[in-house]
């Protein structure tokens, strides 16, 4: 684990299982329409429940499909978290890949902050079925991560969790490269 302090809060890149992270909020990388089929999407669902699935489609229900960028939030059901933010990251090839996960990132922190959440852990997002290359989604959420720490009121501990070590290398690797903006 690599561990900062940047503006008001710490940021850890961790290499592990985020479905069994013990935080306020777990991000989840998902889909428009919030059906957690597989990927981090899918273990979220197994290990929190069905309240997930059932909240997710109520959301869908009443405001229609997600745009890119979009963070809502369920409740957690059986993980540690208190919550699940659900925000939605672009498909490799559609264009302006950077700033969609940059966006989703600051939509979640900004998600977090509003409701209270003192700590919260991401995934990479993107970086699996969507087939984002893992250094522009490690460049766009660190930056988002590092921006959003100058401003944040209730976070005081983001994560980055990894599932792979090969995906751990590289966010760590953009991390030490990014790491002077918080110095």
């Amino acid at each position: 684990m690599e561990t900062v302090k940047c503006g008001r809060y710490y940021i850890s890149i961790v290499k592990g299982d985020i479905t069994g992270f013990r935080v306020d909020a777990i991000v989840n990388a998902a889909n428009k329409f919030l059906r957690h089929g597989g990927g981090v999407a899918g273990a979220i669902l197994k290990r929190g429940g069905p309240i997930i699935q059932i909240e997710s489609d109520k959301i869908i229900r009443e405001r229609g499909p997600l745009n890119v960028g979009d963070a809502v939030y369920t409740p957690a059901g059986n993980l540690e978290a208190k919550i699940v933010i659900h925000t939605v990251g672009p498909i490799y090839g559609e264009g302006g890949e950077y700033k969609k996960i940059y966006t989703a990132v600051m939509n979640s922190l900004t998600l977090a902050d509003e409701l209270g959440m003192r700590s919260i852990a991401f995934p990479a997002i993107s970086t699996g079925v969507y087939k984002v290359p893992p250094k522009v989604s490690a460049e766009a959420m660190l930056s988002a991560v590092i921006d959003y720490s100058k401003h944040a009121i209730n976070i005081e501990h983001v994560y980055i969790v990894l599932y792979t070590d090969d995906i751990y290398k590289v966010f760590k690797d953009v991390f030490h490269g990014l790491i002077t903006q918080c110095l």
